[in-house]
């Protein structure tokens, strides 16, 4: 019996033993580390303050506009654009420069004998200031008329047929007859009153005019025509620089063959240039 319990005993040691180390392992470890400083403590989240709002102020009450009054430059109270503006050599202000450019567009017509003038122009000058109100210049100018006759209208005039062999204005049978012409000119302009000035201007010019061969019939005739006009005008101001007119010229050397009419009526341009 003894000899069966001593293996018996051995068998009981032996399955006690990984028992005995597993629980001296899963003993707990002190910390023996000296402790560390406390945990810090969260901020307080202060409140963001809500902006101020500014009371809206109120719109201010329309002022009364003050009564027009006539004045001597505005008889009626009221006062049109561009009055106060540079007039480009006008009595109250001055020049805005010294010289200009300036261009004119005539067209006329009239009748003479039985004979219809037309007439359309163009000239291009050059104008210097040399007051305040008097200003000169050089220009060229350039001329087409167109002489035509109406057959009826002048036996209607006149009780017989026009005094050419065919009865017509020239021997090819046409009633009509054009010319062109080429001249230089030199004018003056004198500022009487605000917009209103004086036009004066004398040309000369190479012309084609219109005379008549031994049968009576018009032909065309190369000659030195001069052309002294005079009249008055009208500016409007566009801007600083550019202004309107509006001329009505005599023509004091008018006649049937003249290269303008008796009365002329013109439309400028003119366009300040320089400083």
């Amino acid at each position: 019996m003894k000899r069966h319990l001593l293996p018996l005993v051995l068998l009981l040691g032996v399955a006690y033993l990984p028992a005995h180390r597993a629980q001296a392992q899963d003993k707990p470890v002190l910390n023996s580390a000296p402790p560390g400083p406390p945990p810090a403590q969260p901020r307080p989240v202060e409140p963001t303050p809500a902006p101020a709002t500014t009371p809206e102020a109120p719109a201010p009450a329309q002022e009364p506009q003050p009564e027009a009054r006539p004045t001597p430059d505005a008889p009626s109270g009221l006062d049109f654009p561009n009055r106060q503006n540079t007039k480009a050599g006008g009595a109250e202000d001055k020049p805005p420069t010294k010289k200009f450019i300036y261009a004119n567009l005539g067209l006329g017509y009239t009748s003479v004998d039985g004979i219809g003038n037309f007439n359309a122009s163009l000239a291009p000058a050059l104008g210097f200031r040399v007051t305040d109100k008097l200003a000169i210049g050089p220009g060229l100018s350039y001329s087409y008329n167109n002489y035509s006759l109406s057959p009826e209208s002048f036996y209607r005039t006149y009780g017989f047929t026009y005094p050419t062999p065919s009865g017509t204005l020239t021997a090819s049978g046409a009633n009509s007859l054009s010319s062109s012409s080429l001249g230089f000119k030199a004018f003056a302009q004198y500022i009487v009153y605000k917009e209103f000035f004086l036009h004066a201007e004398y040309e000369v010019t190479n012309a084609q005019l219109a005379g008549y061969d031994q049968y009576n019939y018009l032909v065309k005739l190369n000659r030195t025509v001069t052309s002294p006009l005079a009249g008055i005008g009208y500016r409007s101001q566009l801007g600083e620089r550019a202004a309107v007119d509006i001329l009505g010229l005599y023509n004091f050397g008018s006649s049937a063959f003249s290269l303008y009419p008796g009365l002329n009526l013109r439309f400028c341009f003119l366009y300040n240039i320089g400083r």
